[in-house]
């Protein structure tokens, strides 16, 4: 089969281990295993990943001091591994740069395919044009970044990038959450309208100025 390439896996529990490397490695991606924060972020600089698979609850450094400092200095896609069902859990690690999460127990095959939409949106370029501009910003597909009218661009995470450029190629029409969790996160999402939110948060964050408005009751709009 064809090597799709690597994905890292920082996960303590062996049994979920074995599991995931089966399935993944029958899907043609190389699975590096790490067992803890320490070792995931080597791991990160030495096999340079496609994709990371993070559990939130590791032993020494948790998940979430491991994603802060991947964000610090990459921009590969993140998928958390939980088994916390609460809201706040989720919203946290979206918040500081998790692409997606998975919740435990989860189906091996949902898994796959979740990394599989993610790094379909992250490394397929969205096709012309090249460059939307938006009240004075520059949202570039190319370089998958956002330039503003005065200052430095900025490189969202891959998954705020599809969600800015999905907004910036509909400018001016209302798009309810619904809506974009399909065009943003794919039928392979099995996940809540909450998630938007928390991505817009983060772009308007990130990308101060940017002209997106809420449109209460219903969704999202860029300005025209």
């Amino acid at each position: 089969m064809t090597q799709r390439g690597t994905v890292l896996l920082i996960e303590d529990e062996e049994a979920i281990a074995d599991l995931v490397r089966m399935y993944f490695e029958q899907e043609g991606y190389r699975l590096v295993h790490a067992p803890d924060g320490e070792s995931g972020l080597d791991a990160l600089k030495d096999r340079n990943p496609r994709a990371v698979l993070l559990d939130l609850g590791l032993p020494g450094i948790d998940g979430i001091e491991v994603c802060r400092r991947i964000r610090a200095q990459s921009d590969v896609p993140v998928i958390m591994l939980t088994a916390r069902d609460a809201e706040v859990d989720k919203i946290v690690g979206l918040e500081i740069g998790a692409d997606d999460y998975v919740t435990k127990p989860f189906s091996p095959r949902e898994l796959v395919a979740r990394v599989r939409a993610v790094l379909r949106r992250s490394e397929d370029a969205p096709r012309a044009p090249a460059v939307i501009e938006a009240d004075g910003w520059e949202i570039d597909s190319g370089r998958r970044e956002a330039r503003p009218p005065e200052g430095d661009p900025v490189r969202p995470t891959a998954r705020e990038f599809d969600l800015l450029w999905y907004l910036a190629e509909n400018r001016g029409l209302v798009l309810s959450r619904s809506q974009i969790l399909e065009a943003v996160w794919g039928y392979e999402y099995f996940g809540e309208t909450r998630t938007v939110d928390v991505h817009v948060r983060q772009l308007r964050k990130k990308l101060d100025g940017i002209p997106i408005e809420t449109v209460w009751g219903v969704g999202y709009r860029m300005t025209d």
